[in-house]
């Protein structure tokens, strides 16, 4: 049985982090620090902890400071290898698909401002158990922590869109989702795309599995998300006040 272990992740942490400015003019959102230690330790460490042992990091913006800190992952248990969107900005999307030769066949994805305490190896094993060549899991906000943007029924999702939101849709795209290469392979390489329409193509497809998670997700895209997040991970607890993840 496929085990987290056996996935490679990819971390997209090629964003801009505008709304963060001036914190990320001259710092990437990786790198910002969470009680002496840049956030993307304590993110490695979270991924290790789950069983994860490899990971992509996709950089852009400030890229090379985050490598400069990282380096091979080894002072966090990963091994770690860095993959640049190039001349362009490529998208969450067309920047695992640039990653693909450095993925294993079937990978995690995760947002680089995102700190998820989630069951990974069970989504790994739920992954190969559905039969679909991606999974996304959800959880039920409600609009409490971000805009819900996912109508999921009967542990299917019938419905994911960010900008066209319905009633129906109680939960949101968590921020993990795990993928077989060909999802992006079929893709063209060099071209600007994101996990968005992924999503909504595997959707149309029926080839989109999904895993409901029990706990709420923490990022520090936004101040207040960066704020929740210290306080969880130096050991507070966080108010269920709305978020945002970006």
């Amino acid at each position: 049985m496929t085990e987290a272990a056996d996935l490679s992740i990819a971390i997209l942490a090629g964003g801009l982090a505008t709304r963060l400015r001036p914190l990320t003019e001259k710092v990437p959102k990786a790198l910002l620090d969470i009680g002496g230690e840049p956030f993307i330790a304590h993110q490695l460490r979270l991924l290790r902890a789950g069983g994860i042992r490899r990971a992509v990091l996709c950089a852009a913006y400030l890229g090379e400071m985050i490598r400069d800190v990282v380096g091979d992952g080894g002072r966090y248990g990963m091994e770690v290898a860095f993959s640049f969107d190039g001349g362009r900005l490529l998208g969450t999307g067309g920047a695992v698909r640039k990653a693909l030769p450095l993925l294993s066949p079937r990978f995690f994805v995760i947002y680089g401002d995102s700190y998820l305490p989630c069951p990974y190896q069970a989504i790994a094993a739920a992954f190969l158990a559905g039969g679909k060549r991606g999974l996304m899991t959800v959880y039920r906000n409600e609009g409490r922590f971000d805009s819900s943007n996912v109508e999921f029924a009967g542990g299917r999702v019938l419905a994911y869109d960010k900008k066209n939101v319905t009633p129906r849709m109680k939960h949101v795209d968590y921020g993990l989702s795990v993928f077989e290469q060909s999802v992006f392979a079929e893709r063209p390489a060099d071209e600007p795309f994101d996990l968005a329409g992924v999503f909504a193509d595997l959707v149309a497809r029926d080839d989109l599995a999904a895993f409901e998670v029990a706990e709420r997700f923490y990022e520090i895209g936004s101040p207040q998300g960066l704020e929740e997040t210290r306080r969880y991970i130096l050991g507070g607890r966080t108010s269920a006040t709305k978020g945002g993840r970006g």
